[in-house]
């Protein structure tokens, strides 16, 4: 069917219905939708069914049938002088009717359909400008064509009576409903004997992306999870770090909200991001130079939070706003601001009075834990090639770990203990930290299957008490940094192979003064594979060995997964 015949689906109502019954022959023979929908799926084979069974009603019965409307054809002639007169189909180029092109008949029914609707608007309007002679050059047409208007009107009534039950039975007329289920088959042996039992955890992800313009999408997602941590880190007490932790582990507890945020463009090149709940600096950011096993929390990229990208991107998040801006195709800006959801909630407008001796802290978006943050990308040779360069100023509030992700209050999701509380948790002190922090992060796709990733951050952090880990000044360095290598497509088509070498955070400069802790780099190798079943389904079998958790100079500790995830 010609472009130019469904530019005349502009032309309103009638032309639209016209080209309705042209499209029906061509629908129908399109495969049905895939879906995980069954009450959709069992819809859309009903209508698969009704237009596979219209076919019928198209089939030519003479060889008349199967020839074009020549230009030079008394009925091309004739409806196209209606058409200048009555302006009935609009929506071709200078208003003209085809030119010197021929149509098949069933193109020159649609349009015949459509003159016929806009002459009939024009006598019950009471609009005197319908001349005799039209109505008497209409009637032949319609007798001339009238088995392709009667096959091509009945399709349309069809279709609409589908319609309209899809619509009746839709979710919502501006809101799509997307789920994520994780099943984790896991298990784990530590250091100092802290060995876990292999266990079955899970975590379901109810996701409502609402467009009210077309262009705009506030996302709204219902979390639950049975997925506590590991005990294999801290040596000999069974406690948790964010260390090896898997992207689907958080906790347990009920549903909740753990997602609400906008997002609105400004323009072609400007974005505005607000949100309410659970904001993250990788939900707005224009690049993290580290595609493949980026999985924002998710089941389709690397398995673990230090993998999936920068750890500076793991510093604080909650309830804030952030702007994105490309200047270029190849140079974009980042700036955002995000408080924290944890014990100085953004959402509770209190002080807390200062505990003597302590730093005081209080609640609200300006006076709690927080994380500012800016970055600069850039994405040449057809973005194959992307760099970020990352500025964090950020505060942890007492009781917050500094590597967050949005407002974790117990644990980090990355990093050693040292790094994530130096000198106020390891030694049971309520204090709060404040952070500088600057990453580079990049990115290569030499070819389609193979992609190398890199990246490093150093955050510059205040030590409430510099004397308890041997430090000559209030100062702590915080060194992470991490190779990836991905490979998609990776021997079949849609599977993806991954492999992650670093250092989690680490405090750099502890003199091992406290117990239990130490100065050794802590070390993190990780590697998985990625089947994709399906459209909707993927099996990642994988490991994580992790050399000096929590920068002690023990024996390490492994991590083995075989993560499912189902999507729809």
């Amino acid at each position: 069917m010609s472009k130019l015949l469904w530019k005349s689906i502009l032309a309103g109502p009638a032309a639209l219905g016209a080209t309705l019954l042209v499209a029906g022959a061509a629908f129908a023979a399109q495969p049905p939708v895939k879906t995980a929908n069954p009450g959709v799926s069992q819809t859309m084979q009903e209508v698969n069914s009704l237009t596979q069974a219209d076919n019928t009603i198209a089939q030519v019965t003479s060889v008349s049938q199967l020839s074009d409307v020549q230009p030079t054809d008394w009925a091309f002639q004739a409806l196209q002088s209606l058409v200048e007169r009555y302006g009935c189909i609009a929506g071709y180029p200078n208003g003209t009717f085809r030119g010197n092109r021929a149509m098949t008949r069933y193109e020159f029914a649609a349009g015949l359909n459509a003159c016929l609707d806009k002459m009939n608007e024009l006598i019950q309007a009471g609009d005197n400008q319908v001349r005799q002679e039209d109505l008497a050059a209409i009637q032949k047409l319609e007798d001339e064509f009238g088995p392709e208007l009667a096959a091509l009107r009945g399709r349309v009534d069809s279709l609409e009576a589908r319609t309209a039950k899809l619509e009746a039975q839709q979710f919502s007329t501006t809101t799509k409903l997307t789920a994520e289920v994780i099943f984790g088959l896991a298990d784990a042996s530590s250091i100092n004997g802290n060995n876990n039992q292999a266990v079955f955890q899970s975590r379901v992800r109810l996701l409502f992306n609402t467009s009210f313009t077309g262009k705009d999408l506030l996302e709204t997602r219902l979390t639950y999870n049975n997925a506590p941590l590991f005990g294999i880190n801290a040596p000999g007490t069974g406690s948790v770090t964010g260390e090896g932790r898997l992207t689907y582990q958080g906790g347990t507890g009920p549903v909740s909200v753990d997602w609400l945020a906008y997002f609105l463009p400004i323009g072609k090149k400007a974005q505005l991001y607000v949100a309410a709940v659970g904001g993250l600096h990788s939900d707005y950011l224009i690049t993290t130079a580290n595609p493949y096993n980026e999985g924002y929390g998710g089941g389709s990229g690397a398995l673990s939070y230090f993998a999936q990208d920068n750890s500076i991107y793991d510093i604080g998040g909650g309830t804030g706003a952030a702007f994105s801006y490309n200047f270029t195709p190849v140079v974009g800006f980042n700036i955002g601001y995000l408080a924290g959801d944890d014990v100085s909630s953004a959402a509770v407008p209190s002080n807390t009075p200062g505990i003597p001796g302590v730093t005081s802290h209080g609640n609200g978006l300006f006076n709690g834990g927080y994380a500012g943050l800016a970055q600069l990308s850039f994405q040449p040779f057809k973005g194959n090639l992307k760099i970020a360069l990352t500025y964090v100023n950020a505060y942890a509030a007492p009781g917050s770990s500094i590597f967050n992700y949005g407002g974790s209050g117990g644990t980090g999701v990355v990093g050693t203990t040292l790094a994530n509380f130096p000198g106020s948790g390891v030694i049971g002190a309520s204090t709060g930290t404040q952070t500088n922090s600057y990453a580079l992060s990049a990115s290569y796709q030499f070819t389609p299957h193979f992609v190398v990733s890199a990246w490093g951050d150093y955050t510059n952090a205040r030590i409430a008490h510099p004397a308890a880990l041997g430090l000559v000044n209030g100062t702590g360095d915080i060194w992470a940094y991490a190779l990836s290598l991905a490979f998609p497509d990776a021997f079949v088509k849609g599977n993806l192979a991954g492999f992650i070498v670093g250092a989690e955070p680490y405090l750099a400069n502890s003199k091992s003064i406290i117990a239990g802790s130490g100065n050794k780099v802590p070390i993190h190798i990780e590697g998985y594979y990625k089947f994709q079943v399906n459209d909707f389904i993927s099996v990642t079998p994988g490991i994580i060995y992790l050399v000096h958790p929590d920068q002690t100079s023990g024996p390490g500790a492994v991590i083995g997964t075989i993560r499912t995830t189902f999507t729809f």
